[in-house]
């Protein structure tokens, strides 16, 4: 198969990327942070998440910088939510659009969620009834799709299953992710090809850690497979404390770079993107994660 004309950027970067930062960020360099982002032209970027502040402190201030953000019109700004509390308070601050997740390692669903795979999909059937109700998009993520830190080897078939469950509950779209970074391009490609029986596959967006260097050429093998939705993050920004020795997730300009080389439209300004990663990098005190940015860097200071 041939790579697309186009495809949609989801930057996870405000959400996924700072929820395990140790260094407390402020509501306002989160606000800054996401209208940079958005000034680049990217089309969805999460904006937080409605979970306990007690596991992910991080996140605590999500409606404040919901509220506070200036939405630009044609961007969406999902917000994750773990249960229909979380989209209850999602709802009140004016969310349009808001994300479920859950995992195809039973492992790894207790100890991200203390709870199994199907208590998990208990917990976001009201939500999906409710966000359907409300004329509320949900995104559902799957985590641990190509290999778990616990359970090793993950069934593709599983995945499948767990992906066209989650479409059928009201999911808008499937983020497969591969949380602890361990995928090559043929397990990606075998997983993706299996799911796409089950569900179709321009409902699928893969979401790939970089812990061995293999987001890059994962992503590229699924969009030749049909898939046309790649999340990112900032910098690299990103990883779980629920899978040790797991990096970041692929940096938005190291995918934006290889994207555009191949002459596939984003509507996305890479400039900009590297220039919102060098913000957050320095607020954080430390260089990029993207190579991408690094070489940005490097051109503008010779």
């Amino acid at each position: 198969m041939a790579t697309p004309d186009a495809v949609t950027v989801v930057e996870v970067g405000p959400r996924d990327g700072l929820q395990n930062e140790a260094k407390a960020v402020s509501t306002n360099i989160k606000v800054e942070l996401i209208e940079m982002l958005a000034g680049a032209g990217l089309p969805a970027i999460e904006a937080g998440a409605f979970v306990s502040p007690k596991w992910v402190p991080q996140m605590a201030d999500s409606a404040e910088v919901f509220e506070q953000i200036a939405k630009r019109s044609g961007t969406r700004y999902p917000v994750l939510v773990p249960n229909l509390k979380g989209f209850e308070r999602a709802l009140a601050v004016g969310a349009r659009d808001v994300s479920i997740f859950a995992a195809v390692s039973e492992s790894f669903s207790r100890k991200n969620t203390n709870c199994s795979i199907a208590e998990s999909l208990d917990r976001f059937r009201p939500v999906c009834a409710a966000a359907t109700a409300a004329g509320v998009a949900v995104r559902g993520y799957l985590s641990c799709v190509l290999g778990c830190p616990y359970e090793g080897e993950i069934d593709p078939g599983r995945v499948a299953e767990l992906a066209a469950e989650l479409v059928a509950m009201g999911c808008a779209d499937i983020s497969l992710g591969d949380t602890i970074g361990v995928g090559t391009p043929e397990k990606a490609r075998r997983m993706i090809d299996r799911v796409a029986e089950d569900v179709p596959v321009a409902k699928l967006g893969v979401h790939f850690h970089d812990t061995f260097g293999q987001a890059l050429a994962n992503t590229l093998v699924c969009l030749e497979r049909g898939v046309r939705i790649a999340d990112a993050s900032v910098a690299g920004l990103g990883g779980c404390p629920y899978a040790p020795g797991a990096a970041g997730n692929l940096a938005t300009e190291d995918l934006l770079y290889m994207l555009h080389g191949l002459g596939i439209r984003t509507g996305v300004d890479l400039d900009r993107v590297a220039a919102a990663g060098r913000f957050i990098c320095d607020y954080l005190g430390r260089p990029p994660a993207s190579r991408v940015a690094q070489a940005l860097a490097s051109k503008i200071a010779a």
